[in-house]
């Protein structure tokens, strides 16, 4: 169900209701820098970046979300609790990428993970990509089960870092979605509570 304010609702139990996701607006500056910073945090475990020296990480693609026509920013709330993000870009080009995603802990192996990110692909149908590290073995499961239910035809495969040679090749999963459904989200719920492990980020 969409709210006036454009939120959708997703129907997944045992958190404060309503559970919804949305763009985010100037509002939400606070939660999403504070959830960044967590995201960054627990993606260091394979990519092992260390902070500033103020203690902040590298923040320019929230900012490019914030700022950039063709980037958008989306917040999952709880009632009023912050508690997931995702960044996407390339929002004007025939490829769409679902560039960064991230739950807090308490949200995870419920389903939500899978019906946020279809929630936030599905709101603009066509061909999506998202990478993420093989070291990463929450993720390795996560997006090619979201990508299969998406799209019986997706494919994946490794591309190198640019700019990093050194660097493991990040794997990427490319799936066309249809648009919009909540009878499709009610669906990718029910299926991802029977496999609960939830994405630990993407890259």
């Amino acid at each position: 169900m969409t709210t006036k304010n454009g939120a959708i609702h997703l129907p997944v139990a045992g958190l404060p209701e309503p559970v919804s996701a949305r763009h985010a607006n100037g509002d939400d500056e606070q939660a999403l820098t504070l959830l960044w910073r967590l995201f960054r945090h627990h993606m260091s475990t394979w990519t092992g970046e260390l902070p500033a020296a103020d203690g902040t990480y590298r923040s320019e693609w929230l900012h490019q979300a914030r700022s950039e026509p063709d980037w958008n920013a989306w917040l999952l709330t709880a009632g009023q609790h912050p508690i997931g993000l995702a960044l996407t870009r390339a929002m004007n080009d025939p490829v769409h990428v679902l560039n960064s995603f991230f739950l807090l802990t308490p949200a995870r192996g419920r389903g939500l993970g899978h019906a946020f990110a279809h929630t936030v692909v599905a709101q603009s149908p066509g061909r999506w990509s998202v990478a993420f590290q093989d070291a990463n073995p929450a993720a390795a499961r996560f997006w090619p089960r979201l990508a299969a239910t998406c799209d019986p035809a997706w494919s994946l495969e490794h591309r190198p870092v640019p700019g990093r040679p050194n660097c493991p090749p990040d794997t990427w999963v490319t799936f066309t979605v249809g648009p919009y459904r909540a009878d499709d989200t009610d669906n990718v719920v029910h299926n991802a509570t029977h496999h609960s492990n939830s994405p630990q980020g993407s890259n």
